[in-house]
Formats: structure tokens, C-alpha cells, sequence
């Protein structure tokens, strides 16, 4: 097929304004290590809807193309472009990737952690008035820059899995390495019921925790928990304190081992901290939104906590994530995250949609007219 000149997008010029439907170029011909892909699905993330409401913002990050889940077909090869693995990648497959990094700063060098990348292309860093212009997948075609570490997908692995292990599921998989994963026969609370709480409730349960709590809201989510293996669910409606309170009753006055955040309200790295059992863990992933209230330090070294910052995950845990669906394909509704499929015209009416709750992960489909 002959290569686009440029691409339909749906830009964000304005927080908590609907997104302008615009054209953006494209390059003439990829870069060496770069590939030109057609968008076939995207899925929204929390961090889209953070954006997009202005809760999460930094000057001059406008305008911007939202959506860092996604999985194109490549149209287009740079010279010699390989997958993480060494894979040569042709015109016709299918691939997801991970943010560019630029392997050369003390984040990619000394520690060798590509979340560490001081020059990191992530989704929100790439304006979309300014060279390479569309990157995201809120977009028909999509420019993977060099540095970024792509990954050939297997076909097991419908769209809408592939592209929520591109952010959700692969940093709910970081997390739960950070901490040192679930102990078996563990007591494990899992704050947050979007697609991360409820990704990270079915990973604790397929990882032999003995009980899986899950503590937030809307009811119907906690409803949902229960498909995706949690014993016991805790409506924040009821009060910080008696949220608390009921999680100690349900670990017989012990407390959690692990507790993991990925609610990010203020008040949950204190609850944490106050419903973790002695010599307990607690990893936090959610907590980038409004200032976070205090944390009881003397309560952190009289439990002798132990306590660990996720910051979402690089290309192997996107493979780690990709892993995952294929080995537990029928564990899980997993197509239960997932809202109908809808244009880029339909893509500001879905991400009011996720800001009400009203819907777990929205998909953008930019081939539907």
C-alpha cells in the first residue's frame, strides 16, 4: 500500500475539552529501528483520563494525542527494525511497543532501568505540533520512533488484551515484582477498582493468596471484583476509618501482608499503612494525583513495613504482560474490562464516559468510520 502523508488524530488542545478531530504529518519514510503502523485498537487508561480532566499536568504538554495502550499493523519499515527480542519485523505484522528511551543517560546506563530514561518518550511527553507529531493511539497511523522497544505480538492475543498490556496490565505486573510477588497462602488488599485494582485482584488470586480483598468503588465494580477472584470487597463509601476497620475484621486483627495501591486518592497511603500485619508490605503505584496525607512514620517502623514505589513498566514487562494473557487466557473474563468498540469521533464521549466511572477501559477502534 502506498504510505499515508499524514494521519487523522484526535488531539487535546485544552483540559476537559472534547478533542479536536485534525490531521498531523507523517514522515515521508521511517527512520532506521522506526516503524509506521496503523492503529487497530487503542484502549484508554486512567493516566488518558488524568490528562485529559487537567489532574495530572506540566506546562507546555499541549497539544498532545492521547492513548499509550494501543497495537498497530505496520505499514512501513525503517532499515534492519527488530523487535525487543532480536525479531525482524515485516510490513503486515502486528506489534505493540513500549516508551522510547534513549539509552544513553545515567537512567539507561548506570541503572539499567528504562522507567529511569531522563529523555523518556512517554505518551504525555510527545507534542503533537512538533516532529514526530503522531506517536499515540488516538490516531489512525502512529510513527514508532527508533527508540522505541517494539514487540511482535502473538495471534493468540486478542487487540484489546495487547493493548492494555502496553500500561495497565504490564505495570500492575511490575508491582507486584517490586514488592517480591504474592507469598502463597497470603492475606493480600488490593486498593482500587478500575482496570489496574481489578487486573491486580485477578493476578493475586492466580498467584495463590489465600484471600484477596479489594477496597474502592463504584458498587457494580465491586460486583465485578468478585469475577476476578477477590473474597472479600470494601466499599470506600463507608469511610476511611471503617474501611480500615473492616479489613482488620476480615484478616482476623492481623492485617494484610501486602497491600498495593492503585487508587492514588489521598487518603490511601495512610490506610495502607494501618490495615498492612506486622512485617507487612505495601507497594505504591496510584499515588500521582492531589497531595497524599501524612503517613504515620512511627507506625511504619513498629510494623517494620516494608514500603515500595512502581512506577508503571518498560518492554519486559510488556512481554511479562503478554505472557500472562496467553497463559491464562479462560481464568478470567477478561473481555469484561472492556467497553464497545468506537470511532476516534466517539473517543471524547467514552473518556467523559471513564471520568463518570461509567466505564472500565474505553476502545478506540480509529478504523470505525
Amino acid at each position: 500500500m502506498d504510505i499515508p502523508s499524514s494521519t487523522r488524530a484526535a488531539v487535546l488542545t485544552a483540559h476537559g475539552a472534547a478533542l479536536d478531530l485534525t490531521d498531523l504529518p507523517l514522515p515521508e519514510k521511517p527512520e532506521p529501528g522506526a516503524a509506521l503502523v496503523r492503529i487497530v485498537c487503542t484502549t484508554l487508561c486512567g493516566t488518558d483520563i488524568e490528562i485529559w480532566s487537567g489532574k495530572m499536568t506540566f506546562p507546555g504538554m499541549l497539544p498532545m494525542v492521547l492513548g499509550h495502550e494501543m497495537v498497530g499493523e505496520i505499514v512501513a519499515l525503517g532499515e534492519d527494525t527488530r523487535d525487543a527480542l532480536g525479531r525482524k519485523l515485516s510490513v503486515g505484522d502486528r506489534i505493540g511497543w513500549s516508551e522510547s528511551t534513549c539509552g544513553a543517560c545515567h537512567g539507561c546506563t548506570v541503572l539499567r532501568e528504562p522507567v529511569a530514561c531522563s529523555n523518556r518518550g512517554y505518551g504525555f511527553l510527545q507534542r503533537s505540533d512538533v516532529p514526530p507529531y503522531a506517536t499515540a493511539g488516538l490516531s489512525e497511523y502512529a510513527y514508532v520512533v527508533p527508540g522505541a522497544a517494539k514487540l511482535l505480538l502473538p495471534a493468540e492475543v486478542p487487540d484489546t488484551w495487547a493493548a492494555m498490556a502496553g500500561c495497565a496490565a504490564k505495570t500492575v505486573l511490575r508491582a507486584f515484582s517490586r514488592v517480591g510477588g504474592v507469598r502463597p497462602g497470603s492475606r493480600v488488599v488490593v486498593q482500587g477498582s478500575g482496570a489496574l485494582g481489578l487486573f491486580a485482584t485477578a493476578v493475586a488470586h492466580l498467584s495463590g493468596a489465600a484471600s484477596v480483598i479489594t477496597v474502592g468503588s463504584p458498587p457494580a465494580r465491586l460486583v465485578l471484583a468478585h469475577e476476578f477472584g477477590a473474597d472479600e470487597t470494601v466499599d470506600i463509601a463507608e469511610g476511611s476509618e471503617a474501611v480500615v476497620s473492616r479489613v482488620r475484621e476480615l484478616t482476623r486483627g492481623r492485617g494484610a501482608d501486602l497491600v498495593l495501591d492503585f487508587a492514588g486518592a489521598p487518603s490511601v497511603g495512610r490506610e495502607a499503612v494501618e490495615m498492612a500485619a506486622q512485617r507487612g508490605r505495601v507497594v505504591v503505584v496510584g499515588s500521582t494525583g492531589p497531595v497524599a496525607e501524612p503517613l504515620a512514620l512511627g507506625t511504619v517502623m513498629g510494623k517494620e513495613l516494608s514500603i515500595v514505589g512502581s512506577l508503571n513498566g518498560d518492554i519486559a514487562d510488556y512481554h511479562d504482560a503478554i505472557e500472562f494473557f496467553t497463559s491464562f487466557p479462560e481464568r478470567m473474563p477478561w473481555d469484561r474490562l472492556f467497553g464497545k468498540p468506537v470511532g476516534l469521533s466517539e473517543a471524547s464521549a467514552r473518556i467523559t464516559a471513564m471520568s463518570r466511572h461509567e466505564e472500565i477501559k474505553a476502545v478506540i477502534d480509529p478504523r470505525i468510520a
